[in-house]
């Protein structure tokens, strides 16, 4: 293991590795606070229209979701694609469930990640991945 081992020392014979320690340790952490400051300065700060909770959109536009579908989501209080995109799997297969079994046969597998695409405005690659898509899987 002798070939692993880093010479630290200068010519004088003085030890360099804690200088250089430092060094590194400084720029790290003045590269953490400027990133932190253009962040603050530049990033971060999307401005987005303010709409009420309940609002209703039409959730027939994700592959997968009929006019059937999309009462039994009005149903259990999912009304947008943003309340759909935070909704899991599982809680959107129990809302199938419980709308009993004419609606065992659906997947809502991508149903919330298309929300999310439609909640964000991304229509056209929405578009795009509904091609690809069946019944929502």
């Amino acid at each position: 293991m002798k070939f692993l081992q880093i010479n630290t020392t200068a010519c004088d014979g003085s030890d360099l590795f804690w200088p250089w320690f430092l060094w590194l340790l400084a720029a790290f952490l003045l590269g953490l606070i400027l990133g932190w400051l253009l962040h603050q300065l530049f990033g971060g700060t999307k401005v987005t229209e303010e709409k009420p909770n309940n609002y209703k959109e039409d959730l027939t536009k994700i592959e997968g979701i009929g006019e059937k579908i999309e009462a039994l989501l009005n149903k259990d209080g999912i009304y947008n694609y943003h309340q759909l995109a935070l909704t899991s799997n599982a809680e959107l297969q129990k809302v199938l469930l419980d709308g009993g079994p004419a609606f065992s046969a659906h997947r809502p597998l991508t149903w919330s990640a298309q929300a999310r695409l439609a909640d964000e405005g991304q229509w056209e690659e929405l578009e795009k991945w509904q091609t690809a898509l069946k019944g929502g899987v």
